[in-house]
């Protein structure tokens, strides 16, 4: 509930700090006073549009504050903690509108965007005026308050998860099953290139071989000949090899032997070369040995080569990278795979949460039809109580024109009202008479009270256009509501007045350079005399004061 209101230099608001209580609060004062002020303030506090306008002349800036108890509010407390806002004491609400024109809000000290300001505020306080802070000309609360009654609100809940999770779904398969026809041509396209790739079978490191393979084939006369004319100059020649002069040049230096030193080295490294060439004479005749230059291995070769340089140009890249490509078009292709398989699951999927909805929301719409009857004849007595004889209530339950799963169930919840004898059936939206929509809203709330989860009710004038007894019937409805929750009313009749657990009295306070608004909060004396002001004008007696007096202890003792 409301338990704090505090405005700084709005309008001619210059200071105000109201602690307010639980229960039926009446808010009474002269006209002009203010009384719709600190409403309107509070309407800032809870998202409401503002401009420059507001600011008291002469601030900088106005700032209102509006202090919360969440308790018994726990949709209030998840909205706050999914968003990080929740804290251990009162939630408090602000907003700051500057002279300029700019506007923050603020929740619990974080600031945030007006928007949040209202999706909160619609959760912990309901503003019932004749003016455009009217939340009962929303068939959204019409559904609401409906489902309360019925107490289907954990199955409504449901029925709109259900509606989610389907609609979810059947996105994720239109978004797969859009791919369709193109995703069917890349599969086909993949499942052929991956064939290639997989009938080449190229092995590891066997490219670098092919090559060097074909190289030494093309070239194999002229190695031959290479081969053949080195072995000649190092060990066949007769006119003179590298071997024989090697042998020639040990012999002719070993007649010299015992000289020691660089004689004897050169000796050795002589020795050394002869072993050398040997060994090197001896390599290249067993490479000449196992030499084969078979022409249908070349060819071979060449066509292997040629498959292989072919598939890597068609796919634009060198031929070392094959491998590397063979791999990726098999995981591109295991994704489409995967995805022909989550088409077939989520359709399965889809039909599962299709059936599920229509069960909840079948169990749901029974609910709600019985709730129907016994909600619009309860109000409708209500209605003819507040002045409204032959007023006629009637819920109106339309079945979807989509086939598909709605959050709101199968079905649009209307509040239709004929408020007087012969006229038809209307939306509540289109209700004429300001005071006439105000009466009918209490009627609503007067049922729904015990099963609402705004436990804080404004009441802006409601008494507009009533008196006598229905004024007095008013009354005791708002303290009824008020034993429930908190009800704020502003009220120029004292019957209605007279009804409540508290009374406050708007005044203007007038200095010597300006005046401004205050808020009292009235003891019993004082209350009496207000509502005697209001009984009898402006001069008290001793009649108006005993009348007051009566009707303050006939409420109390009721």
């Amino acid at each position: 509930m409301l338990v704090h209101l505090s405005i700084h230099n709005y309008a001619i608001v210059d200071h105000l700090d109201l602690e307010l209580d639980a229960g039926m609060s009446a808010i009474s004062g002269e006209t002009g006073a203010g009384k719709s002020i600190m409403l309107d303030a509070l309407g800032l506090c809870l998202g409401d549009r503002a401009d420059s306008g507001v600011v008291r002349p002469g601030a900088d800036k106005a700032d209102i504050l509006a202090s919360f108890d969440l308790a018994d509010i726990p949709e209030a407390r998840t909205w706050l903690a999914e968003r990080d806002l929740d804290n251990d004491g009162p939630c408090i609400l602000r907003r700051v509108i500057t002279a300029e024109g700019r506007s923050r809000g603020y929740i619990n000290g974080s600031p945030c965007p007006q928007a949040d300001l209202k999706a909160l505020g619609e959760l912990i306080i309901d503003i019932h005026s004749q003016h455009e802070h009217q939340s009962l000309l929303k068939t959204d609360t019409h559904r609401r308050l409906l489902d309360e009654y019925a107490g289907s609100q954990d199955l409504a809940r449901q029925v709109q998860l259900a509606a989610q999770r389907w609609k979810q779904t059947r996105n994720e398969l239109e978004r797969i099953s859009s791919q369709g026809d193109e995703q069917r041509a890349r599969h086909q396209l993949l499942s052929y290139q991956l064939e290639e790739l997989e009938n080449l079978a190229l092995g590891d490191n066997e490219l670098e071989q092919l090559e060097q393979e074909h190289k030494a084939l093309s070239n194999a006369e002229a190695l031959l000949a290479a081969c053949r004319q080195v072995l000649d100059l190092c060990s066949e020649s007769d006119a003179g090899n590298v071997l024989s002069a090697l042998t020639a040049s040990l012999n002719r230096l070993g007649a010299f032997g015992g000289q020691g030193g660089a004689l004897n080295e050169a000796s050795n490294l002589l020795a050394s070369a002869q072993i050398q060439v040997e060994e090197a004479v001896g390599e290249l005749n067993r490479f000449l040995d196992h030499f084969d230059a078979d022409p249908e291995r070349q060819q071979f070769l060449e066509e292997r080569l040629d498959t292989i340089y072919t598939l890597a140009r068609k796919h634009r890249i060198q031929p070392t990278e094959l491998a590397a490509l063979q791999q990726q078009l098999f995981e591109e292709l295991e994704g489409l795979n995967a995805d022909d398989q989550a088409s077939e699951r989520l359709a399965e999927e889809l039909a599962a949460y299709e059936r599920h909805y229509q069960e909840k929301a079948a169990e749901l719409s029974t609910l709600r039809c019985n709730a129907a009857e016994r909600l619009a004849a309860a109000v409708e007595q209500e209605m003819q109580a507040l002045g409204m004889p032959g007023g006629r209530f009637n819920i109106q339950l339309q079945a979807m024109s989509s086939e598909e799963p709605h959050a709101s169930g199968l079905e649009m919840v209307e509040f239709l009202v004929s408020a007087n004898p012969g006229q038809p059936l209307r939306g509540l939206a289109k209700v004429a008479s300001g005071g006439e929509l105000s009466r009918i809203s209490l009627a609503i709330q007067v049922i729904t009270a015990q099963t609402s989860r705004v436990p804080t009710l404004v009441f802006d004038e409601v008494d507009v256009g009533i008196g006598g007894p229905t004024a007095e019937v008013v009354g005791q409805l708002l303290r009824r509501l008020g034993e429930r929750g908190q009800v704020l009313c502003v009220t120029h009749l004292p019957q209605v007045a007279a009804q409540g657990h508290q009374h406050l009295f708007v005044h203007k306070r007038r200095g010597e350079d300006a005046t401004s608004t205050a808020v009292s909060k009235l003891d019993e004396s004082g209350r009496v005399e207000e509502i005697a002001r209001m009984l009898g004008g402006v001069d008290l007696t001793e009649e108006s004061l005993a009348h007051a007096r009566k009707m303050v202890t006939s409420a109390q003792a009721a």
